[in-house]
């Protein structure tokens, strides 16, 4: 995880990359609704949502290619007993320059979209969780495709539908802060999926890993 951070801190453009991406999206959307701010209003906590997803997604295909072009990916995989951890260090050395900052530049991007500033911080909260899903379930995604050309369209068809879950309940928290009902059931939910993304993603990449070195 450190050698995960340390690499991302010296290759700030690619780091900030999902950002950019999010804040520019993001910010066109007042443009194109013009004056209608009660439809942009409604529509804002899926757009914001959709456009967290899209961002990681970008950056979660290149997760293991580097270390599967040094070696380093081969070295994981021949010390079993640490590739747990090791696939679980390098999620979350991801997820802590990639998608973090996402999160912490929703506040600004819920303003910028109308949401009332007593839903911000449901909208945060959910982000914060949300994009720690999207990076573990990216992950896997990653693990499937690493050896493939052109995977962008691959990584995409294959993990889409399983963020289904996680967009509805992580937007469900701002509308029914919106509409003034009790917001902790969807982060209950979002919680749930968060704590069994954590242990059954890195045990599905390991296992994706340990099956290709068979091969």
């Amino acid at each position: 995880m450190r050698r995960d951070l340390l690499i991302a801190f010296r290759r700030k453009s690619a780091s900030l990359n999902p950002l950019i991406f999010f804040v520019m999206i993001v910010a066109l959307m007042p443009l194109s609704l013009g004056s209608y701010e009660s439809r942009l209003q409604q529509i804002a906590p899926g757009v914001i949502w959709i456009m967290a997803l899209l961002s990681v997604l970008l950056s979660s295909e290149s997760l293991f290619d580097e270390d599967y072009r040094d070696g380093s990916l081969e070295q994981m995989i021949i010390t079993p007993n640490l590739l747990f951890m090791a696939v679980l260090g390098k999620i979350t050395a991801h997820w802590l320059t990639k998608s973090l900052p996402i999160a912490i530049a929703s506040p600004l991007m819920g303003l910028l979209l109308s949401i009332s500033p007593e839903s911000i911080f449901s909208l945060m909260i959910g982000l914060i969780i949300g994009t720690a899903c999207f990076t573990l379930l990216g992950g896997v995604g990653a693990a499937l495709t690493v050896a493939t050309k052109d995977k962008s369209f691959l990584l995409a068809l294959i993990i889409m539908p399983l963020y289904v879950p996680i967009i509805i309940f992580g937007s469900s928290m701002i509308y029914y802060r919106i509409d003034g009902m009790d917001w902790s059931y969807p982060l209950a939910a979002l919680l749930s999926i968060f704590c069994m993304l954590t242990i059954l993603s890195p045990l599905s990449i390991s296992g994706i890993f340990r099956s290709s070195m068979v091969e």
